[in-house]
C-alpha cells in the first residue's frame, strides 16, 4: 500500500504526516525527503490531518478523535495509545496512573516504553504523560517540545480563567 506524505510548517517547527490512502500512520518532525507516490492525489485523511494539526500547533482547540489512525505496534502499545487518546487537552496523567487504568498497576515502565514508541505523537498525545513527581520526563522529541505542547494546550484554559480587565 503506498504511503503518502505531506509536510506543514508551524510555530513549533515543520512536521511531516504519513498516511495510507485511508489512515494516518506516522507524524515526524521535519521535512521528509521521500516524495508521495502521486503529489496530486493526497488522500483526504492526510489533508484533513494536516489542516487540524496546523490549527492545533497555532494554539487553537481542535479534535483529533475521529481521525482514522493506524499506528503500527504491539497489542500492549495499542492499548496504551488508545488510553493516551482519552486524556483531555490541557490535562496530564502519570505513567503509573495510566498503568492502573489499563489494569496493570506495575506496568508504569512498560507504559513509558510504549509512549516512547508512539509513531503519531501529538495526535496520540504522549506529551500529556508526566512523572509521578509532576516533572516532565521521557519525550522522544525532547522535553523542550513537550513543555511547549503542554503550554500550548493550557494557554486557552489560563486565558479563560484570567479576570476581565476594566474597559
Amino acid at each position: 500500500m503506498p504511503i503518502h506524505t505531506l509536510s506543514i510548517d508551524s510555530p513549533l517547527g515543520t512536521w511531516t504526516l504519513h498516511a495510507t490512502p485511508t489512515h494516518l500512520t506516522r507524524l515526524t518532525p521535519g521535512h521528509t525527503n521521500k516524495p508521495s507516490p502521486d503529489r496530486g492525489a493526497a488522500p483526504a485523511v492526510l489533508n484533513d490531518a494536516a489542516e487540524r494539526l496546523a490549527v492545533y500547533l497555532a494554539g487553537q482547540p481542535v479534535s483529533f478523535d475521529d481521525l482514522p489512525l493506524a499506528p503500527a505496534g504491539t497489542p500492549f502499545q495499542q492499548r496504551v495509545w488508545a488510553a493516551l487518546r482519552q486524556i483531555p487537552r490541557g490535562q496530564t496523567r502519570t505513567y503509573g496512573r495510566l498503568a492502573r487504568e489499563l489494569g496493570q498497576p506495575t506496568a508504569a515502565r512498560a507504559v513509558g516504553a510504549a509512549n516512547a514508541r508512539n509513531p503519531i505523537p501529538v495526535l496520540i498525545p504522549c506529551h500529556r504523560v508526566i512523572a509521578a513527581t509532576g516533572k516532565l520526563q521521557g519525550f522522544a522529541l525532547g522535553l523542550d517540545l513537550k513543555q511547549k505542547l503542554l503550554d500550548l494546550e493550557q494557554a486557552p484554559a489560563r486565558a479563560r480563567q484570567s479576570p476581565l480587565l476594566p474597559v
